[in-house]
């Protein structure tokens, strides 16, 4: 496993790269994580900013005194070193807070993650019913192949269920029809819940579980933003520099080495020359701004790589409590919000006034569209007739607002996502003394834990000799791989074992050969016993098995009847043994399918948590 904090290189190493000049570009969680740790090297990174702020999409913006987060941050990570980091710079301002929100749909509001009884009391006896029709209709019928995100999550949950809690939230997130999504998206965000692993946990608790942290989670006192403020003083205390209000405009390379970025800044320019360049600035940006520029298939690819922006709508509420969520999903089409934050219920100290309360309004869009374009004004108007139309707020008691507009935020997975991702990523890998890092840099979509990773691993390429691939952090990928190794594997093993048990517990019984078996020892066992009686003789020979021609015409015990005996026991225990093997293997397909149906319905879960 990566060790991104420690600080082992002999001196002459150290002094090697104190030498050298360290440019990174983006004070994101990318690019801030990435200086960081180069300080800890002796090394003086310079780090570019084009906002006003550190912290790029995971920010905190301030309207007034009220602190607001840019979509919504908790603080959860399977990365020990991450979650250690976040600790240490934060101490008692890292906040535990209890995790709530909801589904808002069709005027009504469903747990999540969803909870089966609360959602058959939302969505009704009927709709239910549909949806459990739908869900067996799709496994016993699925699509062949899955590559597109409704084909994914049809397959695994049915239409019905696709299109009741998936198909609206996700293209209004997306601006594009969930049958042009990739499924690689869908596939990466729950990519660590096999259904494998789902029936696991329902019978056996593997050794070093890690928690999802689903009812609970870290969260600045004052934002995430309070965080990257930390990190930001400390590059500076370590002898780094942070330049703000610096836009990159231009990239000049020679051959295939990066030789300096030109910057604009309050309408000055200037250039500033390193050995060294690590980029969390988006992909497609630095493919343009390269001077000479890329090659012509280059820069198609990287024109064709798309991006879907967000604007968040920040009002202050006049009342002092309005809901419990932290957060809300809105999947009803009927309003163009995504989803609604609850500053105060993330943090109290995030609302100077407690007789107050502010919300965030996400609305998700395409930088230029009509959306986009709308004045703050008329978008502070829309968020009041949108809390209304929702029942959380009445217009009269918004008494302010503003709006914050994030472009790039989420790399879209469309159909040619992987085609052009691959000749973008090729060029940027010729490049000797250039590393791209973050979400944006990877053009995939990462939480802020995987962004940290890659900046610590970039750092660590040039500092001890390591050789990390930054395009495998959240994928399949080494660095969950050497995290959760002990733990993958004890899984694999149980699994087997279990698979191993459920296969005797629930043996499929051969319909044919088990009546024929049942059959043959009815029939013998008839002609025996009938055999035996004649042989015993008697008055009256039998008068019990006798009994058995009411049920059996013409049979008797007589010799003769012995061979009636002999057919009959053979039909019957066929028969019988046909319609026994059918509902023992009828018994065990139900138990094993609801087995199968909660490991699904835990994905299900584990899916609508990445939204």
């Amino acid at each position: 496993m990566m060790d991104a904090f420690s600080n082992t290189n002999p001196r002459s190493e150290r002094e090697g790269i104190a030498a050298k000049r360290f440019v990174v570009i983006g004070a994101g969680p990318a690019g801030l994580s990435a200086a960081y740790e180069l300080t800890k090297f002796n090394a003086r990174p310079i780090l570019i900013e084009k906002h006003d702020k550190v912290g790029g999409l995971a920010r905190t913006e301030n309207y007034k005194g009220y602190h607001f987060d840019i979509g919504g941050h908790r603080f959860f990570t399977k990365v020990e070193e991450v979650n250690d980091l976040w600790h240490e710079l934060l101490g008692d301002d890292l906040l535990r807070r209890p995790r709530l929100s909801r589904i808002y749909y069709k005027s009504k509001f469903f747990d999540y993650p969803l909870k089966p009884l609360n959602a058959l009391c939302g969505l009704g006896v009927f709709e239910t019913f549909l949806i459990v029709g739908s869900y067996i209709y799709w496994q016993l019928f699925p699509y062949k192949k899955e590559e597109t995100f409704e084909q994914w999550v049809t397959n695994r949950f049915g239409k019905r269920l696709f299109l009741t809690f998936f198909k609206s939230y996700t293209e209004k997130v997306w601006g594009i029809p969930c049958s042009e999504l990739k499924s690689e998206w869908a596939a990466q965000r729950i990519k660590d819940l096999s259904l494998k692993t789902a029936v696991l946990s329902m019978f056996i608790k593997p050794k070093n579980k890690i928690k999802t942290l689903i009812d609970s989670f870290d969260y600045p006192r004052l934002g995430p933003g309070m965080m990257w403020s930390v990190v930001k003083d400390r590059i500076e205390r370590n002898g780094g520099m942070v330049r703000l209000n610096s836009d990159v405009t231009r990239i000049s390379r020679c051959g295939n080495r990066i030789g300096a970025v030109e910057l604009a800044n309050n309408g000055h320019t200037e250039s500033i020359s390193g050995d060294e360049f690590i980029s969390s600035m988006p992909l497609t940006e630095f493919v343009k701004k390269l001077d000479p520029p890329a090659p012509l298939e280059v820069l198609e690819a990287a024109n064709n790589l798309t991006y879907r922006d967000f604007l968040t709508v920040c009002v202050i509420v006049a009342q002092e409590q309005l809901f419990p969520d932290n957060w809300i999903y809105v999947h009803d089409p009927e309003v163009k919000v995504g989803r609604i934050q609850n500053f105060k219920n993330w943090s109290p100290s995030m609302v100077p006034d407690q007789s107050k309360t502010s919300l965030g309004l996400e609305y998700f869009c395409t930088e230029g569209d009509e959306l986009w374009e709308t004045s703050d004004a008329d978008l502070i108007e829309l968020a009041k007739h949108e809390l209304q139309q929702i029942g959380l707020a009445a217009p009269a008691d918004i008494e302010d607002g503003c709006v914050v507009r994030v472009p790039k935020a989420y790399p879209i997975y469309d159909s040619g996502y992987c085609q052009h991702l691959e000749i973008v990523k090729q060029f940027a890998g010729e490049l000797e003394n250039f590393q791209t890092i973050g979400r944006n840099g990877l053009h995939r979509y990462n939480n802020q834990d995987h962004a940290m990773v890659t900046g610590f691993l970039a750092a660590k390429n040039l500092t001890n000799g390591s050789r990390s691939d930054l395009w495998s952090v959240n994928t399949d990928q080494e660095y969950h791989e050497e995290i959760s190794e002990e733990t993958e594997r004890d899984v694999e093993e149980l699994a087997g074992t279990l698979e191993g048990a459920l296969a005797r517990v629930f043996p499929k019984l051969d319909r044919v050969a088990f009546g024929l078996s049942l059959g043959l020892m009815s029939g013998t066992i008839l002609l025996l016993a009938t055999l035996v009686l004649v042989l015993k003789g008697g008055v009256v020979v039998g008068p019990n098995l006798q009994l058995l021609n009411q049920y059996f015409p013409g049979y008797s015990v007589t010799v003769t009847g012995s061979f009636f005996g002999l057919a009959y026991g053979l039909v019957s225990g066929f028969i019988g043994g046909l319609s026994f093997a059918l509902m023992r293997n009828a018994i065990s397909f139900i138990t094993m399918a609801l087995i199968h149906r909660r490991a699904e319905w835990k994905l299900m879960q584990e899916l609508f948590r990445y939204f």
